[in-house]
């Protein structure tokens, strides 16, 4: 039975948040949007009605880890702000590696000939796309992200 829901990938960034979306066969990622954070309550808003009108199943946050495969700043607020999603929108949220995708996605772009502000405008969401359709051909793991918390002094944490 082919599945019917579709998955919302995240690329959270403080300024910028990027959006992709899989197909509902969960086959295939496709860039959305990005997004500017505009406070709490029309934030929620916002993602309601993302989760609402695309018939959003589960959302996958990206997780920038360290190369090392350790977490960091950067990290621990991409968690912080998964649990919030998952609290304004009722879907489970999972993490997957991200490690790269920002990179992968500015290459992308230099490749295809596009502008410094056309890339600025569509690197997120290209990034999402990019970190979606790697846990969609990861066979969409539940606890996606094999990595270590650092502790405040940037040791692993116990």
């Amino acid at each position: 039975m082919e599945t019917i829901a579709r998955i919302l990938g995240i690329d959270h960034g403080d300024r910028r948040i990027g959006a992709a979306l899989s197909d509902p066969g969960q086959a295939m990622a496709f860039p959305l949007e990005v997004y500017s954070p505009r406070g709490e309550l029309a934030d929620a808003r916002h993602y309601r009605e993302v989760v609402a009108e695309n018939d959003v199943a589960r959302i996958v946050v990206g997780l920038p880890v360290h190369t090392t495969g350790r977490e960091g700043d950067r990290a621990r607020a991409a968690r912080k702000f998964g649990e919030w999603l998952a609290q304004a929108t009722g879907r489970p949220v999972v993490y997957f590696d991200e490690r790269y995708t920002t990179v992968e996605a500015e290459h992308l772009m230099i490749d295809a000939g596009l502008k410094r502000k056309k890339r600025k405008s569509l690197r997120d969401q290209l990034a999402a796309q990019i970190m979606l359709q790697g846990y969609l051909d990861a066979g969409q793991p539940d606890s996606a992200v094999d990595s270590q918390p650092l502790d405040d002094a940037g040791d692993h944490a116990p």
